[in-house]
């Protein structure tokens, strides 16, 4: 017995058909399968449904079997049907009626098989040749599933899978029908009237059908199909519904009968999908555009509400009142700013995402209604933060003059006690006549201490002249109590005035007393002026007598007299240097420690870029991580900063403890921030493209390492001779005009480099399939039964209910001639979908 090879997936000793097929085209069934195919009234379903099938293909040869199992003996009607479907030619039988020629007809038929790449096992010639009908059937099976079913495929399945889900789509919009398998979900006949109602409704009233009946249903379905589709009856009604479960495999022969009767019906399903799928990328852009006119809406309008708040410059008359307004303002800073922050933020990020999907999808840039565009949120922004700046400058000057004009008046309020303390009792003591019985010496000191209080009362001319400057200033600064301190002043002024009036008489008074007594001490006097000197000298010259210093020269002198003085000013210099030199190292600690840790990270991210695995959802995760772990390192900056302010102050502009300037902190610091984000931002766009395009994680991780051999410099870019050489080795054949052709694509300005995103663009658009306008047309015009208009009842009965109702509110009626009422347009609505927006 020749063996022949088994199905992909089955082990040694499996049925080859029991289990549903060739694991090529189909997946294995359950075990049940292989214990149920003995089952007499499955066995009675497949040599019927098998030998009509059989017979469907050998009349087009002019033949037909009437006993499955005998008629295929031979092998010669098993060679003539394999070359029917497959439409080639198989090696000449054997002519001969000997068993050895039999058997060498059946091994051609099962070798072509094989050759189909179909593999099997223990179905042999000779047990095909003996007539034993399992191994008849499943090879039959076999061929079924190989050349009638394999080939179907629809939305990424294929086989029974894809069959399957064929006719689930087809039988949807139906009542009583739920399809779920090939066996009980057909047994009402229900199922079969719907699939033949959705391709051709003239020939069955669908209405008319009753659940309760399913013979007639049967009936209707096979005598229907024998006489108008050509698809012969290869079940009976009354074995299908009076089995249980009935046999799978002859359920899908019939029924794969259907779907190649109605192939032609398929070119209408397929424009109904990319109709679909257009449709579902315009209305998620259209979404995304809605959500920016309302956010955009609602920012500007928070802006024009704020605006006027921010530019109110009324000032309150006490400082508890402006510090409430201060407070007010940090509360709009604290709370209510950072959510329109986040929006600004979110806006912008919105517009580039839509902008991106719009590019991707070819259509045209979105342009935001008038005063919305992103520019126009920035203006507004910027007017916002000006306003802002202002009102908290104004805030702070505000303030400060509050906290001056209390200051001052806490000032004169103080500076006028004092005085006024003084001059208590002034007054009377300038009034008292005690000289008139005082002896000469007893004038001249009360002449003295009349001296020594007009020195005291000149000294004090500049206090009054202060107490009388704050009050001036304090009107000027609108001292909301100028009045009081103006009269307290006046009086201060008024009996300063009445002091040096006094002072002059009491002095004139002890004058004239002076020159009466004079006469009479005068030789005392005169002995007593002379004296004086001589005593001075004398005891200047006992302590020159007494110095011990020894010097040569006057100028000696006087640098001996400078070295106390000096030397305090040098201590004070080292102290203010070891201050500085504390700080310097302070500075440089933290320095030496950030500036490693920037350069480590831009290479850690520059790492990742360069070598991302994984999906890209798990690549965002990552770098989301990243991202976090710089933001918290923010606060180190921010202390350096503090410590660079330290130096700056002292006017230290150089560090011998570090090499690491605050400008190169500060540039580091930037560059680590825009390489993450340019790296996820990366990402970003990545995921887009591949659910743009279709495609997979492998061809991305494809991309990437091709980009990758070729990035030389390993810094995230390609040059030009560097892509070249990736192109040639991906199979281009390039010269210098295509490749400068090419250039432009992925380097439109000019730089000299080509990114990442730009090569995964250029790789896309390549390879990629792409909607078009024309593509849109044609697809409606297989919908509208080739007419130049469309109806609302096609679109619904083709597309699906949302996507149907879509286009009926927004396509214009058709202008053309011909056309019944309610036409539809569909050309002007394809090239709109390409268009600008009405948004």
């Amino acid at each position: 017995m020749m063996m022949v090879m088994q199905p992909e997936g089955l082990g040694a000793g499996q049925d080859p058909f029991a289990g549903g097929g060739g694991g090529e085209y189909m997946e294995q069934e359950e075990d049940w399968d292989r214990d149920l195919l003995l089952d007499p009234a499955w066995e009675k379903q497949q040599r019927k449904t098998f030998t009509a099938w059989c017979n469907s293909h050998l009349r087009k040869a002019g033949t037909q079997i009437e006993d499955i199992e005998e008629d295929f003996r031979n092998g010669l009607k098993l060679m003539l049907l394999l070359e029917v479907i497959s439409g080639e030619r198989l090696p000449r039988p054997d002519k001969g009626k000997m068993r050895f020629h039999k058997i060498a007809n059946v091994n051609k038929a099962l070798d072509f098989i094989a050759s189909k790449g179909v593999k099997l096992v223990s179905i042999g010639a000779e047990e095909i040749v003996d007539g034993n009908l399992k191994m008849t059937l499943g090879m039959i099976w076999t061929i079924i599933l190989r050349f009638a079913i394999q080939d179907i495929s629809v939305e990424e399945t294929s086989a029974k899978e894809g069959l399957l889900l064929w006719c689930q789509r087809k039988t949807a919009p139906y009542r009583n029908v739920n399809v779920q398998n090939f066996h009980t979900s057909w047994k009402d006949g229900l199922a079969l009237c719907a699939l033949i109602h959705r391709h051709r409704p003239d020939l069955i009233d669908y209405a008319k059908l009753r659940k309760d009946d399913p013979i007639g249903n049967l009936n209707t379905a096979f005598e229907v199909a024998e006489k108008y589709l050509d698809i012969p009856k290869m079940l009976d009604a009354e074995d299908i519904v009076n089995t249980p479960k009935p046999d799978e495999k002859a359920v899908m022969t019939y029924v794969s009968c259907f779907y190649h009767a109605f192939a032609g019906a398929e070119q209408a399903e397929t424009a109904a999908n990319r109709i679909c799928k257009v449709l579902a990328v315009n209305q998620e852009n259209e979404k995304l555009m809605e959500e920016y006119e309302k956010l955009a809406s609602e920012l500007l309008e928070w802006i024009r509400r704020t605006v006027p708040w921010l530019e109110n410059r009324t000032g309150e008359p006490s400082m508890s009142a402006m510090q409430r307004k201060l407070e007010d303002f940090r509360d709009y800073r604290r709370l209510h700013k950072p959510p329109r922050v986040q929006e600004k933020c979110q806006l912008e990020i919105n517009f580039n995402t839509l902008q991106t999907k719009l590019r991707l999808s070819h259509r045209p840039a979105f342009m935001p209604s008038e005063g919305k565009l992103v520019s126009d949120i920035a203006n507004a922004w910027r007017g916002l933060e000006q306003v802002e700046k202002g009102y908290e400058d104004w805030l702070l000057s505000e303030i400060r003059r509050l906290q001056r004009l209390q200051h001052l008046a806490e000032k004169f309020q103080q500076k006028a006690s004092l005085h006024e303390a003084w001059t208590r009792g002034k007054e009377e003591m300038l009034n008292q006549r005690d000289y008139e019985s005082a002896s000469l010496q007893e004038v001249r000191a009360l002449l003295r201490r009349h001296e020594a209080f007009e020195s005291d009362l000149a000294a004090h001319q500049d206090r009054v002249e202060h107490i009388a400057a704050l009050a001036q200033e304090l009107n000027e600064l609108d001292y909301h109590e100028a009045a009081s301190v103006n009269s307290r002043c006046q009086a201060i002024c008024d009996q300063w005035d009445s002091l040096g009036t006094l002072t002059q008489k009491r002095r004139d008074a002890l004058e004239r007393m002076e020159k009466l007594l004079e006469t009479i001490d005068q030789l005392q006097l005169e002995f007593a002026r002379r004296a004086a000197p001589f005593n001075n000298w004398l005891d200047g010259a006992v302590e020159d007598l007494q110095d011990v210093w020894l010097v040569h020269s006057v100028e000696e002198t006087q640098v001996r007299k400078l070295v106390p003085s000096r030397d305090q000013t040098l201590q004070e210099e080292l102290a203010r240097q070891q201050v500085n030199d504390r700080v310097r190292r302070q500075f440089a600690a933290q320095a030496n420690a950030i500036g490693p840790w920037i350069q480590g990270k831009v290479e850690e991210v520059g790492r990742l870029a360069a070598g991302m695995m994984g999906s890209l959802e798990e690549q965002m995760a990552g770098l989301r991580q990243q991202e976090q772990n710089i933001i918290n390192y923010k606060s180190n900056i921010d202390r350096l900063e503090g410590d660079h302010q330290l130096l700056q102050e002292s006017l230290v502009f150089d560090n011998k403890h570090t090499v690491y300037s605050m400008e190169h902190i500060r540039v580091g610091w930037e560059q680590l921030l825009t390489s993450i984000a340019r790296t996820i931002n990366e990402v970003e766009n990545q995921v887009l493209t591949r659910d743009a395009k279709g495609l997979s994680q492998e061809q991305l991780n494809e991309f990437r390492a091709s980009f990758n051999h070729f990035d030389r410099k390993r810094n995230g870019m390609m040059e030009p001779d560097d892509f070249r050489a990736c192109l040639i080795s991906m199979g281009y054949d390039l010269g210098e005009v295509e490749f400068a052709r090419i250039m432009t694509m992925v380097d439109p300005n000019a730089t000299g480099v080509v990114t990442f995103q730009a090569f995964i663009d250029f790789m896309t658009r390549e390879t990629a399939e792409t909607d078009t306008a024309e593509q849109v047309v044609a697809s409606f015009k297989i919908l509208a039964g080739d007419k130049s208009y469309i109806t609302s009842e096609e679109l619904r009965r083709e597309l699906p209910a949302e996507q149907a109702e879509y286009c009926i509110r927004r396509m214009t009626p058709y202008k053309g001639s011909g056309a019944p009422a309610g036409a539809l347009d569909y050309v002007a609505f394809s090239s709109a979908l390409y268009g600008e927006s009405d948004l």
